[in-house]
């Protein structure tokens, strides 16, 4: 992501007005796909924190254009083990390109959290369902927006309190299955809380069989209005929207036209 127009969500709280800067260590690059990087990073700062859906200003050494880039990983992770984790497309952007050619482990840049769109209920909060719809990269918020869902519904069942969280639909497309970021992990979760997090991919220039596991979950061809309309429920449904300016713009129009109150339509873009 180079560039965002935020929409905020309802829910939000204000963020502080001085943003935490932290030096930060690449500790993990994973190959995610065959044009994105995954990078797992160690944050130094014990102030540095963020929510999910979040993205980070990324400062790299010797680099002036400053990187932007969505959090793909959890809260707890950061809480847990001092980490958090960017999925980066190749690009011909200078920071997306250095970390694609020359980012190593060991590596230091530094990070400060952006963004006023995320998903951070609070326990007293009334319950919402969540319908998350993602194009391309724009799955990286989502994603960790998925995760944090998955450590409330988790925290429920162990302490049997908190924060009591209704249902996720995923709908993500992407060019192929190849291009479906962190497909083993958000079937893993549709596995762990059946009926609570349901996923559906839908693929636009698929050229190789799908595989038998992914089957199931796959429509060839692009998300449709109809497909939007079936998760159009009642006022307890927010929408969250990361993709392509152009099906943003889509979903979005057509979400108001089906008398979504805007307030429910909640965007994050990038161009």
């Amino acid at each position: 992501m180079d560039g965002r127009e935020l929409k905020e969500y309802p829910g939000a709280k204000s963020l502080p007005s001085e943003m935490v800067v932290s030096p930060a260590k690449v500790c993990g690059i994973i190959k995610e796909s065959e044009t994105v990087r995954r990078l797992r990073l160690l944050i130094t700062n014990k102030d540095f924190t963020f929510k999910a859906g979040q993205w980070v200003d990324f400062f790299i050494p010797g680099v002036p254009v400053v990187g932007g880039f969505s959090i793909c990983s959890s809260p707890s992770l950061l809480k847990q083990e001092s980490a958090l984790e960017l999925a980066v497309k190749y690009t011909s952007h200078p920071p997306s390109l250095w970390v694609h050619t020359k980012c190593v482990l060991g590596s230091e840049v530094a990070l400060r959290v952006g963004g006023e769109l995320f998903f951070d209920p609070q326990p007293s909060d009334s319950s919402v369902n969540l319908v998350l719809i993602a194009g391309g990269v724009g799955i990286n918020p989502l994603n960790s927006i998925l995760l944090h869902v998955a450590d409330l519904h988790r925290q429920r069942e162990s302490k049997g309190s908190g924060y009591e969280m209704g249902t996720v639909n995923l709908l993500y497309s992407a060019k192929n299955t190849g291009e479906l970021l962190f497909k083993k992990s958000l079937l893993n979760l549709t596995n762990a809380f059946p009926g609570k997090i349901m996923c559906s991919f839908y693929v636009t220039q698929q050229t190789t069989e799908i595989s038998e596991e992914l089957l199931p979950y796959v429509t060839e061809g692009r998300i449709s209005n109809k497909d939007l309309e079936k998760h159009i429920s009642d006022e307890r449904t927010s929408f969250f929207i990361c993709g392509p300016p152009p099906m943003i713009e889509q979903f979005s129009h057509h979400l108001e036209a089906c008398k979504v109150p805007k307030e429910h339509i909640c965007f994050e873009k990038w161009w």
